[in-house]
Order: C-alpha cells, then structure tokens, then sequence
C-alpha cells in the first residue's frame, strides 16, 4: 500500500515537473542489482562511451575510465562538458549513444536504473515532504522486504553516521538545507550500496556550510570505503574532498590526477586555468634542452620553463606560473618588470594585480608580512619565479 501511495505521489509531482529527480531517487532505491566479482582496480568501467542527443554532435566524446573500489572520484568542469551526463549514463537515466559501461565486471548499458543498486545524492536534495525523516529513510529499505527491526536499526545507525538522529520525527520542511542535505545523503547510504552518485549535491548551501559538508561527506567516504563519483563545477571542493579528479572540456577529459598533481603538474593550460589561479604569458620557443625550453615574449624578454606538453624551436607556447609562486621585488631565474594595478587585502595574503608583459591581469599573491605591506598602487617593482614553478603548456600562435 505504502509503494502504491509513493507511486501516485510521484504521478502528481509529475504534473508540476519535478517527476525527473524523486523519480531518479526512488528507482535508484528500489533495485538492488546482483554484481558479479571483479578486480577492485576496475569497480566502475566507461570503454569508449559516446553520448549524443541529436545523431550529429557528441556531448561525450570516446570516454575511458576506470574507477577502483573504494575510491572518491569527482567529474569536474564547465558547464555543458559533459560530466553531469556521464553521472546520469551510470545511473542509468540516460543511454550511451557507442561504447560500455561496466559496473563490477558486468555490463550496465541495458540494465534499468532500478536494478542497479546504486545510491544517489542530488542537489534539490528530492526527499518526501509528506514523510518524516525516519520515513524518507525506511522507504527504500522497505521496498527491498526488509523486516520492521531491521529497518529501524539501519535508520537509526545512518541518521546517526550524519549526527541527525534527534530529528528523525520531524518533516523536511522543518529541516535546515544543511539538515536536509544530510538527510538526503544518509537515504542514498541506508540500503549499503557499494556506489554513491553525487550531482552538485551542496550547490545549494551557503559557503559556510558547503565547506563543512565538503569535510563531513569525505570523512563519511572514509569510514564507510563506499565508492564515490561526484560531480562539481567548484574547484575547490573537487581538490578538498577526492581521491582523483577528472578535468572534463568539449566532452573530454582533459586531465586524470590526484588534486596535488591537478594543480602543481597540469598538463594543458586548461586545466592550468580551470584549477585554481594562474598567470599565462605567450612566449616563442627560442630553445630546446632535455625537460627545459627557453622563451622570449613579445617584448623580448626571456623566461625558461619546464617542458610540459609543448612543440618545438620556432613554436609558441603559454607559459603558466601560480600567483603564489611570484616573488616580488627580487631577482631571479626568471624576472621582468612590473606595475602594481590593484591590491586587495585578503587577512593572510595580498591580493595583487600587476600589469607584466603587457598583461594587465597578472596576479601575485603576497603574505601578508611587513616586507610586503608597504606596496602601492602605480608602484613599479620587479616579479621573479623559478622554472620549476614555470610550466610550458599547449601549442599555438601568439
């Protein structure tokens, strides 16, 4: 009786358009699909995967990607790369135009959302208003035929992993949206699934609280080992909370990494750009010795970098430099003149924007020290970095 009711409920929220996601949330929760053994290097499996709505352009262009069991990968990008519909292809709620999804060593392409046994967290949280907390958690532990006790002891043992167990009498509409992301979370993990999907589950909250949640979702990854694939636009969520971070642009990945090595080691001035703050010069190739190349800019001033991913003598490259790597006011391997544009005062750094090499938006991050406090704006200084903290990236014009 409980199903049938739920089932009309879904019927009228499909009437005001909300269908898609409690839809999404309950067909997850229903199915518990029967994964065959594996090696645990190759939990999750895209080989090859293509997606296109229209036959003509592909929003997921020859995807692969293994993902381990137990591991914490987050899909990151702009909007429109193609990570939130690689989420819903392993979901099952949307088909894979070419190419496998694998789940556990065993093909999911045809299998229907409900019998995949995956857990899911979305941004609108999708809980049952008309339920009280404890409901919204048994809901999809009953539909599985689990007996009264068990149910109540898997309710209380999730609201508490997410400290919410005082609460569990109370509807969603009396819950905070911290409250109640944390209520959404503990229903995707109830049923024990081996893999959670998280679409922009915290895009909602304030940054406060966002960053709590950052903290709480990893340490609850951490104790329970489930496998996580995530998907954000916000870099600094994706580097705080994974294992390893998939750069997503034009439907591809652009870079697989740790969060260290996103940010220290990128590979293309993408991902350079995409990860944190970062300086660009465009320079010409002028040398070329083992991982090191020598440049010059337009203006005629020479930089040396590490060869990362770069063409030859005769070619131009972007330079990349993290603002937190400029020294200023001091000579070094590499050095150029510069003009204070802006300061903002941050608390532990300054903000610094300068005009280098007739780029007006370079961006130096100075602590805030009293070496440092007594910079104006107009003021003409100097800026240095090593080529270690140089990266030459891409191929191209200038």
């Amino acid at each position: 009786m409980n199903l049938l009711i739920n089932c009309c409920f879904f019927s009228v929220f499909n009437v005001y358009g909300c269908f898609y996601n409690f839809e999404n949330k309950l067909w997850i929760s229903w199915g518990k699909y029967l994964l065959s053994e594996s090696d645990g290097s190759n939990f999750v499996v895209f080989d090859g995967v293509q997606k296109s709505y229209d036959g003509e352009v592909l929003v997921v262009k020859d995807l692969n990607l293994n993902i381990s069991k137990g591991e914490f990968v987050t899909m990151l990008g702009p909007s429109g790369s193609g990570k939130t519909t690689c989420l819903m292809m392993l979901a099952g709620f949307e088909t894979a135009t070419h190419g496998e999804i694998r789940l556990d060593g065993k093909p999911i392409n045809n299998i229907p959302p409900h019998k995949r046994g995956i857990g899911m967290v979305f941004q609108n949280y999708a809980l049952f208003p008309h339920m009280s907390v404890g409901e919204n958690l048994s809901f999809p532990l009953e539909v599985r035929g689990l007996d009264k006790s068990q149910r109540e002891l898997k309710v209380k043992n999730a609201l508490d992993m997410v400290q919410m167990g005082e609460f569990i009498g109370r509807r969603p509409a009396q819950l905070s949206g911290g409250q109640q992301q944390r209520i959404a979370l503990a229903r995707s993990l109830v049923f024990e699934p081996e893999l959670v999907l998280m679409d922009e589950p915290l895009g909602a909250l304030d940054k406060q609280l966002r960053e709590h949640m950052q903290y709480e979702i990893k340490h609850i990854h951490e104790r329970l080992g489930v496998t996580v694939v995530y998907v954000t636009h916000d870099q600094s969520e994706a580097l705080t909370m994974s294992d390893r971070v998939a750069v997503f642009e034009d439907g591809r990945i652009q870079q697989l990494a740790t969060p260290a090595d996103l940010y220290e080691r990128p590979e293309n001035a993408f991902v350079a750009q995409f990860i944190g703050e970062n300086n660009r010069l465009k320079a010409l190739i002028t040398d070329v010795q083992n991982d090191l190349v020598t440049t010059k800019t337009a203006d005629g001033t020479q930089f040396i970098a590490k060869r990362v991913n770069c063409g030859d003598v005769g070619s131009y490259t972007t330079l990349s430099i993290r603002p937190e790597r400029v020294t200023v006011g001091v000579e070094g391997e590499n050095t150029t003149k510069a003009k204070v544009l802006e300061l903002i005062y941050l608390g532990d750094h300054i903000r610094c924007r300068m005009s280098v090499e007739k780029d007006n938006e370079f961006i130096v991050k100075v602590p805030n020290s009293s070496n440092h406090t007594h910079m104006e704006v107009g003021e003409e200084t100097i800026v240095s970095w090593t080529s270690d903290d140089c990266r030459a990236l891409d191929s191209g014009t200038l």
